[in-house]
């Protein structure tokens, strides 16, 4: 049966108790919503490739986190199926978190190519990492989730399945992808050398709402969007002087560009019960540049 919450109103946005898998946790924006989470009592798993990235945003994650929060990770590739497979089995298991509620996908590279110069390898590794990265930790996570979330209801096991049809369990639980005002929006005045990026995140896109058909009804699929951000990844790209960088939006109704924290909000509204109608979807933290530009 779909879910419809009929808890206390005052405990909508809670994720306290929740446990969550953050894929692209150890910077930028998966490191901000796993110290969001661990912050506000659920427990968190993060993931990427670089261990000694990891261990040092554990540490950080865990200055900030509410009491009794488990903060883990496990490093690795998401475009590799079998670290995918491994990964649901430490996480959800008794060496883990104990289990998944929702799952982040904050993984994701960039590399401005103007289109007669675009480097083929270096695009195969943007999809890799930008899209079929994705593509994997949905269907094992999100699978996971739809036949283990299941509140007593008896669960049908995978050798049961019927071949050509969707995964007949109807678990809960929350999947939030990292798109892109790129997703949807490509570069005025000549593109500045966004085709690889605006490719993949248009791809998130869709991807996006494929999964939120295919794991219906109590798995909510949704998108973040972001503008342009300062992430790590965007130091030294940007200017450094904060005036001058949000100067850069200027035109926008909040006439300055993202940081970090503009994502932690949404991330908690999409992971909690209070977006339990909110599927297929994406939310802008753009400053209303989607709007109004």
């Amino acid at each position: 049966m779909p879910k419809v919450y009929s808890g206390d109103l005052t405990k909508m946005f809670d994720i306290s108790g929740k446990k969550a898998m953050i894929f692209g946790g150890a910077g930028g924006f998966g490191k901000a919503i796993a110290e969001g989470y661990a912050a506000n009592g659920c427990s968190v798993c993060i993931s990427s490739r670089s261990e000694a990235k990891l261990q040092e945003a554990v540490k950080d994650i865990e200055k900030v986190a509410a009491p009794g929060v488990k903060v883990m990770y496990i490093a690795g590739d998401a475009a590799d199926e079998e670290f995918v497979k491994k990964a649901v089995e430490v996480v959800t298991g008794p060496d883990g978190i104990g289990g998944c509620d929702i799952l982040v996908n904050a993984q994701g590279i960039n590399k401005k190519m103007w289109s007669w110069e675009i480097d083929t390898d270096f695009f195969k590794k943007m999809l890799d990492t930008n899209i079929t990265s994705l593509m994997l930790t949905c269907k094992h996570f999100g699978n996971w989730m739809k036949s283990n979330n299941i509140e007593g209801a008896e669960k049908i096991e995978e050798s049961a399945f019927e071949h050509g049809k969707a995964n007949p369990n109807q678990g809960y639980g929350k999947i939030i992808n990292f798109g892109s005002v790129r997703g949807i929006r490509a570069v005025a005045n000549g593109g500045n050398g966004n085709v690889p990026y605006n490719t993949t995140k248009g791809a998130v896109e869709m991807l996006t709402k494929a999964y939120a058909a295919d794991l219906r009804p109590n798995i909510q699929v949704n998108a973040i969007g972001p503008t342009i951000t300062y992430t790590p990844m965007m130091v030294g790209l940007l200017p450094p002087d904060e005036k001058v960088r949000n100067g850069i939006a200027g035109a926008l109704p909040a006439q300055r560009i993202g940081y970090e924290i503009d994502v932690v909000g949404p991330a908690i509204f999409l992971g909690s019960a209070a977006s339990d109608m909110v599927t297929a979807t994406t939310i802008y933290p753009d400053g209303g540049l989607v709007a109004t530009s």
